[in-house]
């Protein structure tokens, strides 16, 4: 089968277009998928590049989207010809994978296999992030980071959906364009602005309730600096590389609380893979949550695909065309 192969970490480079034998064969309870779809995400260039380092060589990429060709022993939730989607299963930069049965999430007839690959990671992310911490209510104020990127394009929707008032940091006019098309009511371009400074002006001394930080190095300082009292701040990322440490008492003055989140802890169960992929796939369903896929490459274009999304180029997803 043809897959992208990384046989040693570093930069883009690293990413072959090859020819890869066996394919893959399901085991018990697996499904054998053949991926149309796979979605393009920074924990890829993370596994790449050895910050979260896999077993040398490893086919990159955690979501799919695509239709099952064959399955093992005793799985009866899927059957040959299902189109499904899925996330958390190494491997997806590929025409074939093998995936436990029981991870796989049914696809609508009027979800494309594009859509498919856009929406398991990102979207059930924005869920968890929405309802796990503290659920946004009306009159509160939500401080979205890198709120024109795949995961802050849905937070915006979901916050606004639920009433608050939001705040988006980015880095271009174009990306403020695009927040503000997403729904966000003030949007901050952190390279010529304070973005503490100015959550703090906007919300006349308050502060926000709700901090939403994949960023995390660059920001984290000033989340610090603007979150309200008894407000929450959840980094549940690090594009700019790992926040520093702080002391814990720290939080006592303005006694807010800090979390930590990552989508794995979220779906852990059938119960809840089904629950959060069923809500994102409703409000997709209803309308009011749009998935906003930036480029298509295909697949031979790997690398391609993850220079645009290191170079902070891209608003909405990537995703790359693996069957035609």
């Amino acid at each position: 089968m043809r897959a992208i192969k990384v046989s040693k970490h570093g930069d883009a480079s690293v990413l072959a277009f090859s020819s890869v034998e066996p394919q893959p064969v399901p085991g018990d309870g697996q499904a054998l998928v053949r991926i149309q779809a796979a979605g393009v995400n920074f924990v890829d260039i993370y596994h790449r590049r050895g910050t979260y380092p896999l077993t040398l060589p490893f086919i990159p990429g955690l979501e799919a989207a695509g239709v099952v060709e064959a399955v093992g022993s005793g799985v009866t939730m899927v059957r040959s010809g299902d189109r499904v989607a899925y996330t958390g299963h190494i491997g997806s930069y590929a025409e074939f994978t093998a995936i436990a049965a029981d991870r796989l999430i049914r696809l609508p007839e009027n979800i494309s296999f594009i859509e498919g690959a856009a929406f398991p990671l990102q979207g059930m992310t924005a869920h968890y992030l929405i309802h796990e911490f503290r659920t946004p209510r009306p009159g509160d104020t939500v401080l979205i980071h890198a709120a024109a990127g795949g995961v802050g394009l849905l937070l915006v929707q979901w916050a606004k959906r639920l009433g608050a008032r939001v705040i988006g940091t980015v880095s271009t006019p174009e990306k403020a364009a695009a927040a503000r098309a997403a729904g966000a009511d003030h949007v901050i371009e952190y390279t010529v602005a304070d973005f503490a400074a100015e959550t703090k002006r906007i919300t006349g001394g308050r502060g926000a309730d709700l901090i939403l930080d994949g960023v995390a190095k660059a920001t984290f300082p000033g989340d610090l600096e603007c979150v309200a009292v008894r407000g929450h701040i959840v980094v549940f990322g690090s594009a700019s590389g790992p926040a520093d440490p702080i002391v814990p008492n720290m939080l006592g003055p303005r006694s807010f609380s800090l979390s930590g989140g990552s989508l794995g802890n979220f779906i852990a169960t059938r119960e809840e893979l089904e629950l959060r992929s069923g809500a994102v796939l409703a409000a997709v369903r209803e309308g009011w949550l749009k998935l906003r896929v930036d480029q298509v490459f295909p697949l031979a274009e790997a690398a391609k695909a993850q220079r645009l999304l290191e170079s902070r180029g891209s608003i909405g997803k990537i995703v790359l065309q693996v069957t035609a």
